[in-house]
């Protein structure tokens, strides 16, 4: 977890169950190969680059855990919604907010 993002999610409350992760907040560090998440816990603990709240893992199924105080939780990536299509853009308002804006639509 890059370090802004994991000040915030070192001072807020607990919730259990599973998380909800925004992708920008993450980078890649690398891969451990381990039985399980505190196996790999246990092996990077002993590295140059231990785990720390707030650092996830993947297993090769594409599973996140998250690591938090209370040890590992599921987690999941948060997804923007896909905008809708057929709308028309918001780059002109209608005629009536233009007149009520003070300009004229006579020539």
């Amino acid at each position: 977890m890059k370090d802004s993002p994991r000040q915030q999610f070192r001072w807020a409350p607990h919730v259990a169950g599973c998380a909800t992760l925004k992708p920008k907040d993450y980078e890649q560090r690398g891969e451990v190969e381990a039985l399980h998440e505190y196996d790999a816990w246990r092996l990077l603990r002993e590295s140059n680059e231990p785990l720390a709240v707030g650092d996830l893992l993947e297993t090769e199924s594409g599973a996140l855990r998250i690591c938090k105080y209370v040890g590992f939780e599921p987690a999941q990536w948060l997804l923007p919604e896909p905008k809708p299509h057929g709308e028309p853009p918001l780059s002109e308002p209608p005629h009536s907010e233009r007149e009520a804006a003070g300009q004229s639509t006579a020539s």
